[in-house]
C-alpha cells in the first residue's frame, strides 16, 4: 500500500510541477492539486487523495480574470529622465542631494564633470514610489528644467503569476518533506531528496524574481542630467503684440550679438599661441612680398638711382 501511494504521489507532483514551470497565464492561481481526480494522470483510489493531504475544493486567493483587480493592487515600475540647468552649480548639486534625502531616496549613481563651457553631473536616483510625482515637481523647481520623460510598466500579471508559482512550488516542498520523513528504503530517499533539491532550487529563483521586482516597483528610478548654464535657454512667452514681439527681436539679435563677440574673445584667449603664430606668418610674409615688388622695380628699372 505505501509503495503504490508512493508511486501515486510522485505522479502527481510531477503533474505540478510541469504546470508550474509552464507559467499560468490565467489571472486565477490554484494553491493545491487539480480540481478532481479525473484530471490526474493516473485516478487516485477513493479516499486515497484525501490520505495525502489534498484539497480538490480549495484554490488559493489570486487576481480577477482579465487583470481588472489584483489581491494587492497593481505593480507598476515607474522610470523618468529629466534634463536640467543651472546658473549656481553647487547649490542646485546641494538641493538635489537635500530633496533626494527628505524623499526617503538615495544615490544610485553619480558622475560629476566638467567641459569647456561648463560643469555638468548625471545622477541615477531612486524614489519612493509614493513620492515620485513630488519628487519630479519639486526638482524641476528646483533647477530650470528644459526637459522631461516620465514612463510606467505594468506588471502586474507577470508578478502575480510569479507569486503564483512560488506558492505551488512551496505547497510541493512540504508535501515532499512530509513524504521524505515516511519513505523507508534508500532508492525512496535519494529520489526524493533529489526532487526537493530541484524544488528548492525552483523556489529561490522564484523569490529572486519577486524580489527583483518589489525593488523596481517600491522605488521609482530618475535619471537627472544636470547642466552648468552661462544663461539658461530661452523660457520667455510669445509676446502678445506686434510691437513687443518686434522689441524682442531686436533684443535677442543684440543679445546674440554680444554673446557671439563674447565666445569670441573667449576662444582667442583659450587659443593665443596659435594667433601669435599666424601674426608673425602674416608679418613674415608681407616683408617678404614688399622685398619682391621691391627687387622687381629694380629690375624694370635699372638706371634710376
Amino acid at each position: 500500500m505505501k509503495r503504490k501511494l508512493f508511486v501515486l504521489f510522485l505522479t502527481l507532483v510531477l503533474v505540478l510541477s510541469l504546470a508550474a514551470c509552464g507559467g499560468s497565464k490565467s489571472a486565477e492561481f490554484t494553491a493545491e492539486a487539480p480540481s478532481s481526480t479525473a484530471d490526474m494522470a493516473y485516478p487516485m483510489e477513493p479516499g486515497m487523495a484525501e490520505e495525502m493531504g489534498f484539497d480538490f475544493g480549495s484554490t488559493a486567493s489570486g487576481s480577477t480574470n482579465g487583470g481588472a483587480a489584483y489581491p494587492a493592487g497593481q505593480k507598476l515600475i515607474r522610470t523618468a529622465q529629466m534634463n536640467l540647468e543651472t546658473t549656481d552649480f553647487e547649490k542646485a548639486v546641494q538641493g538635489l542631494t537635500d530633496l533626494t534625502e527628505q524623499m526617503g531616496g538615495y544615490f544610485e549613481s553619480s558622475s560629476v564633470g566638467k567641459r569647456s563651457n561648463g560643469r555638468w553631473a548625471e545622477y541615477t536616483v531612486r524614489i519612493p514610489a509614493e513620492k515620485y510625482q513630488a519628487f519630479l515637481d519639486q526638482a524641476g523647481a528646483l533647477c530650470h528644467e528644459t526637459w522631461r520623460d516620465a514612463q510606467q510598466e505594468d506588471i502586474s500579471e507577470r508578478y502575480y503569476d510569479t507569486q503564483g508559482r512560488l506558492k505551488t512550488q512551496q505547497i510541493k516542498l512540504e508535501r515532499l518533506q512530509a513524504l521524505l520523513a515516511k519513505a523507508e528504503n534508500m532508492e525512496d530517499i535519494i529520489t526524493i531528496e533529489s526532487a526537493i533539491s530541484e524544488t528548492e532550487q525552483m523556489i529561490d529563483d522564484l523569490s529572486g524574481t519577486l524580489r527583483h521586482y518589489d525593488g523596481k516597483v517600491d522605488y521609482a528610478t530618475v535619471s537627472i542630467s544636470l547642466s552648468e548654464v552661462y544663461k539658461l535657454s530661452n523660457v520667455e512667452e510669445v509676446p502678445d503684440s506686434f510691437m513687443s514681439r518686434l522689441g524682442k527681436a531686436f533684443s535677442g539679435g543684440w543679445s546674440n550679438f554680444t554673446d557671439a563677440i563674447e565666445n569670441f574673445a573667449v576662444a582667442l584667449a583659450y587659443g593665443w599661441m596659435w594667433v601669435l603664430i599666424l601674426v608673425v606668418v602674416a608679418v613674415a610674409v608681407v616683408r617678404v612680398l614688399r622685398k619682391r615688388r621691391k627687387a622687381k622695380k629694380t629690375d624694370d628699372n635699372p638706371g634710376k638711382p
